[in-house]
């Protein structure tokens, strides 16, 4: 327990390439993927979906609930952790064949981040980017936020977010930057091809530099007194806005 609760730290996750997944769907998407080394279990708790008993795809261990707890950042634990290896994979390999693409530039917020993948798996994209100084994909809160979708659609790591739009472009994809002074309304950009959508800092937003790196950018119309919107909000409505065009 000491060891796992170890893997609390990015450093020590990075460095072991390993990951705590905590909670029913968080554990049922790692069952999925086929990325779980041990469950961990507290007596009586129910299997979750996935698990097969007779046959288990992991080693199931029972654990007390003081020692269970130990493992989890919740208010009140399920009852259930997962300890994992790494799932993301190289940018390469994240871009290849994909048409619709979410790159989070220097996203700090673990709940904005997780909710940005959730909404790129619901509009049916093929990846995200987590490029620059973004949150780390395994914060136990960016999973929770992402219920689950974390581990249903590629998720790449890029600690340059230039890089990430440059490798996104030599992919084809046209980068299309989130900007509330952009040029060109959500309504009339060309969103409906092959498009990457880059998100900024919830805020300041992009940088100007990297802005300037994409083919246009995009704002998207208030019409109310609302000063701005939401990271995950604004990312919902333009990966949407390509579903829908498409």
């Amino acid at each position: 327990m000491k060891e796992l609760r170890r893997l609390s730290r990015r450093s020590v996750r990075t460095e072991r390439r390993l990951f705590l997944a905590d909670g029913p769907k968080a554990v049922e998407g790692a069952l999925a993927a086929g990325c779980v080394e041990e469950l961990f279990l507290r007596p009586g708790a129910e299997l979750p979906p996935g698990l097969d008993g007779s046959r288990p795809q992991a080693p199931v261990t029972l654990v007390e609930d003081r020692a269970l707890d130990l493992l989890s950042d919740s208010v009140t634990p399920a009852g259930v952790v997962a300890l994992c290896r790494a799932i993301d994979v190289p940018l390469t390999q994240a871009l290849e064949g994909a048409s619709l693409v979410a790159v989070c530039a220097d996203v700090r917020d673990p709940g904005n981040a997780g909710t940005v993948i959730r909404c790129a798996d619901a509009a049916g994209a093929d990846a995200v980017v987590l490029a620059g100084d973004s949150v780390d994909l395994y914060n136990p809160k960016t999973l929770r936020a992402s219920v689950g979708s974390a581990f249903h659609l590629p998720v790449a790591v890029e600690r340059s977010a230039g890089a990430a739009v440059r490798a996104v472009q030599e992919a084809g994809l046209t980068v299309l930057a989130t900007d509330g002074a952009g040029e060109v309304s959500l309504y009339d950009a060309p969103v409906a091809g092959r498009v990457a959508w880059l998100f900024g800092n919830e805020a300041w937003g992009l940088p100007a530099e990297l802005a300037e790196l994409a083919e246009h950018r995009v704002a998207i119309p208030i019409h109310g007194r609302a000063e701005s919107l939401n990271l995950s909000t604004a990312a919902a409505l333009c990966l949407y806005e390509s579903a829908r065009r498409r």
